[in-house]
């Protein structure tokens, strides 16, 4: 049974067009390159617009052409103000590929979640606690909201938020489903320090950020409860990375299933 899958990795999947027009692009290989050649951009400047996160790195420009000589501008930051989380974003991508009668998903059906397999990766967040409360805020005004005890109070409430919700929002669809064991959401908000910084690119914090990660790996798959909202280990669910075996076992069933069956695919003949 074909399947569709769908990876997102937190703060790194679309990117935001700024200055001259208030439009999401999402990057996508399904459809966009081949319809509208003048979204074929080159990998290299999709890297640096994915990863041009505002304060951290500048805004990053580039141009597009087509055979026909029409030119494209880019004006791009960082997708992670628009969709932190861009698990949903990569889903409806999907979606909307079968709705619009994409060959390669045929004859999945938009509600057909049994035949979805998404892996969200979160890139870790700090360590949740209690470190204001609605007395404290109260009474901040623009700078209490931007810079409050070495944080940023407001871009803490909006990128997390946004992501818990994202989260929430796929959970409560593949449990509606019966497909749940077809998600996985692999994050870990328990990081402090440096653990949790976004610019620390020292050889000693990369190694570190890759034992957190191995460790990350071992640990038990968790899901959202939809009745407190907050992410639970799940019994007889195995680990992370066995999760990720399964999925990928079923993966390579599947690709030589599409490869065998898509128009787009190159059969040649040995």
């Amino acid at each position: 049974m074909l399947k569709c899958f769908c990876l997102g990795f937190d703060s790194t999947d679309g990117y935001l067009n700024i200055y001259r027009k208030r439009l999401t692009y999402i990057i996508s290989k399904c459809q966009q390159a081949r319809v509208k050649p003048l979204m074929d951009a080159r990998l290299s400047n999709i890297c640096i617009s994915i990863s041009a996160a505002p304060t951290y790195l500048p805004a990053h420009y580039f141009q597009t052409q087509d055979k026909d000589g029409n030119f494209h501008e880019f004006n791009l930051v960082d997708g992670g103000v628009a969709a932190n989380n861009p698990a949903l974003v990569a889903t409806s991508e999907v979606t909307h590929q079968i709705m619009t009668g994409n060959p390669d998903f045929f004859p999945i059906k938009p509600i057909n979640y049994e035949r979805f397999l998404v892996i969200s990766i979160g890139t870790g967040s700090a360590k949740v606690e209690q470190k204001y409360n609605a007395k404290i805020a109260s009474n901040w005004g623009i700078l209490g909201w931007l810079l409050n005890g070495g944080s940023t109070p407001i871009v803490d409430v909006f990128t997390q938020a946004s992501g818990d919700l994202v989260d929430l929002h796929i959970s409560v669809v593949f449990q509606a489903l019966q497909s749940e064991e077809n998600y996985l959401r692999i994050q870990n908000d328990t990081l402090i320090g440096t653990d949790s910084s976004v610019d620390i690119a020292t050889k000693e914090n990369m190694d570190k950020l890759v034992k957190i990660g191995k460790t990350l790996l071992k640990k038990p798959v968790s899901r959202v409860n939809l009745q407190t909202g907050l992410s639970e280990q799940c019994e007889n669910g195995g680990t992370n990375e066995e999760t990720l075996k399964r999925f990928a076992k079923v993966l390579l069933e599947e690709k030589r299933l599409w490869d065998s069956k898509s128009p787009h695919t190159n059969k040649t003949s040995e």
